[in-house]
């Protein structure tokens, strides 16, 4: 009996020895790993200086794991190894990956407040959603004035249309040019408008620059690198749509582009991106507005009218964005949508505008 009892207690103590061994070993582990992470941690930052943008290297991972296999005494298996070292290797790529997006000018971090882009007595990213309404494509000087006066009625003060429309068909109506924003902008400040319009290349931007107020990259020209450097070496606000097929991770990069290049007045805009469903146009990702305030310190906007295409849905899709953390609504109106030479399925006419305004009010009141 007493052999038996003396025989448990050296083997509790044996266990305990080993358990506290294996401890030990996990700390060393632990440390380990945290070296390991700091380490890589610095090759991504020598990376970044050396311009290379790409932090997984294939080839050097591939060799590290035969180099480690050969070394493997076991008794991990050669599978158990790699399967471990993989994961390793996904964490640290990981952390390079964090590292350099906390770099970047249009991560928010503890320091940076948010951007407000102000013009005249209109604040983007304020306190109070802002509206952007007006036609899908500048038709006439009577068109644009219709527009115009019934924004001002229903206390809208920024408005949009296409002056240079990248159609999906090239035998489609493509926009009145210059001329056509010429006219728009002139009308716009009769009324005292703010006006947003889509600039498709460097050349256009230069010439459009005096006629209007916000520059609009939009969802086909979002990565248009070039176009995103001019658009940042220019003083003006930009509205920065995302690409229609874009990760969140693209579009922000889309907008580094323009804030490296000196200008901070970035503004984002959701506007539904492609999947399978067609009931819709687009399919709106409205966790895109609670991920951008997290990752940025930019508004952000949600183009309800390219999300859905369709008037039946653009109310709840409106509300459902500000109830997001939205900072505006952008949306499409014209006098007479069934006439419109562009997305005249998707425009509400007036009557539809003020309700669609009389509602949107009422939320913003609760």
């Amino acid at each position: 009996m007493i052999e038996s009892l003396k025989g448990k207690v050296n083997s509790v103590e044996t266990l305990a020895q080993l358990r506290t061994e294996i401890d030990q070993i996990s700390l060393e582990i632990l440390h380990l790993l945290n070296k390991r992470a700091e380490v890589a941690k610095k090759i991504g930052e020598v990376k970044s200086q050396a311009g290379t943008t790409n932090k997984f290297d294939p080839v050097r991972e591939q060799q590290l794991l035969l180099w480690l296999v050969e070394q493997n005494e076991g008794p991990l298996n050669d599978e158990t190894v790699i399967q471990i070292f993989k994961e390793i290797f996904k964490v640290a790529l990981s952390i390079q990956e964090q590292d350099q997006e906390n770099k970047l000018l249009v991560t928010r971090n503890e320091t940076t407040p948010d951007t407000i882009v102000q013009i005249g007595e209109v604040i983007f990213g304020g306190e109070t959603p802002v509206m952007i309404a007006g036609p899908c494509a500048i038709e006439s000087e009577q068109q644009v004035r219709l527009v115009a006066k019934e924004l001002v009625k229903q206390g809208v003060h920024v408005m949009r249309g296409g002056a240079y429309k990248p159609r999906t068909s090239p035998y489609d109506f493509q926009g009145l040019g210059l001329d056509g924003l010429k006219m728009f902008y002139r009308i716009a400040k009769e009324y005292d408008l703010v006006v947003v319009t889509e600039i498709m290349d460097e050349l256009s931007l230069q010439e459009a620059l005096p006629y209007l107020d916000i520059v609009q990259i939009g969802t086909r020209n979002m990565q248009n690198f070039s176009l995103l450097k001019a658009a940042g070496q220019q003083e003006k606000p930009v509205l920065l749509k995302r690409g229609m097929s874009a990760t969140v991770e693209e579009w922000m990069y889309a907008a580094e582009y323009i804030m490296a290049q000196g200008n901070k007045q970035v503004i984002l805009c959701e506007r539904g991106i492609r999947t399978y469903e067609n009931a819709t146009r687009n399919t709106l990702d409205i966790s895109a507005v609670p991920l951008m305030k997290q990752k940025t310190h930019l508004p952000i906007f949600v183009d309800v009218t390219h999300a859905a295409g369709r008037k039946d849905i653009m109310l709840p899709l409106a509300k459902a964005a500000i109830a997001a953390g939205a900072n505006g609504i952008m949306i499409e109106v014209h006098p007479l949508p069934s006439t419109a030479l562009s997305d005249a399925q998707q425009q509400l006419d007036f009557d539809e505008f003020g309700q669609f305004m009389l509602n949107i009010e009422n939320v913003l009141k609760q």
